[in-house]
Parts: structure tokens; sequence; C-alpha cells
């Protein structure tokens, strides 16, 4: 078995759906979220870690990259089965740009979802999920999820700060003017220094 090749090259389809793709606003985000991500140390922890693929006998499988990005919709767009994930992706083109899926090609099985989870140890989905979020937090970026209506990313409210400059803050808070704010009064939000 071995990947199946996705063509990414434009069908007289494409070229005909181009003028209204360039005004889908979901579509420019779909975009603008792939073009945020470096996919590559992605690839290469999920090759490590996925089983399938790695023989030329058998039918072709879909790329683990494919299946993770069909995994991210599902979790982003809070869809919630496997066989309406596939219905979204085959009736969704802001999702086949995600995907960079030709518009003749159709979406894995749902089926496919489900071994594609199984297969893959929650050890190595953690690294995934651990690079996927880096990468969102070094560049002040947050991924708002939406009830299968709107995923965007938005810069985040809180920027990443340095070990030492938390270590810092702690002993700052840790000193009775640590818990007063400005005006000298107790104060009532302030950062949680010990979330991750």
């Amino acid at each position: 078995m071995s990947f199946k090749k996705i063509d990414t090259n434009l069908t007289f389809a494409d070229i005909a759906l181009s003028n209204t793709r360039d005004r889908n606003r979901a579509i420019k985000r779909m975009k603008e979220i792939n073009a945020a991500v470096d996919w590559k140390p992605i690839e290469e922890i999920l090759l490590k870690n996925y089983p399938v693929g790695n023989s030329f006998e058998g039918n072709e499988a879909y790329p683990p990259l494919i299946l993770l990005k069909c995994l991210l919709l599902q979790q982003w767009f809070r869809i919630d089965s496997d066989p309406e994930l596939e219905t979204q992706i085959n009736d969704r083109d802001s999702f086949r740009t995600f995907l960079e899926f030709p518009i003749d090609l159709s979406s894995p099985d749902h089926c496919t979802f489900s071994r594609f989870r199984s297969r893959f140890s929650p050890d190595a989905m953690r690294a995934v999920n651990n690079e996927l979020l880096s990468q969102f937090a070094s560049k002040g970026l947050a991924i708002n999820e939406g009830m299968a209506v709107d995923a965007r990313l938005v810069k985040s409210a809180s920027h990443p700060r340095s070990k030492e400059k938390l270590t810092e803050e702690k002993k700052i808070r840790e000193t009775p003017g640590g818990k007063l704010d400005k005006t000298g009064n107790p104060l009532k939000f302030s950062r949680d220094l010990e979330s991750d």
C-alpha cells in the first residue's frame, strides 16, 4: 500500500468556480488557517507514528496529514459524527480548500476517520497537538471554534511569555504588593501563571 496522490492542479470546474471562490469569506478563512501552519513538522510526526501506507501492496491509503486535517475540521466545527464529517467535506467548498482536495475527489469514507483515530497513538496525537498549538501561540493566534458555521484565526489576547518572565511574575505575585492593582486595591482579575 502507498499513499494516494492528490492532484492539486486546477480542473476546468475549478477555473469555472474561481470567480465565486475569490469572494467566499469562508474559503479565505480556511486559506488563512492553512497558510498560518507549517505542516511539515506535523507531517513528520504523523509519518513516524502512522503504520499505514508503508507497503506497496493493497489499496492506496489517504496521506495521514489529510486525515488529521479532516479531524481538525471536525473538532473546530464541532461536527458530532464521522458520517457527518464525510458529508460536510463533500458538501463544503471551504473544507475542500483547506484539505486541498480537487473538486472531483470524494471525501475519505467515515470508517477511514475511525480507523485513523484507532491506529494513531494518544502520545503521537498529543505531540501533533502540541506542535500545532505552539505554532499558533508563537504567532499570537488562537482558533475560535464554531458550530459548523465559523472557525477563524484570531489574534490571541494573551501573548506567550518566556519561562524567565513567568518566574519573575510569580515572585512578584507572592509579595504583598503583587496582590494589588495599580490603585492599591486587591486584584480582581489576573493572568493565571500556572496555565500552559
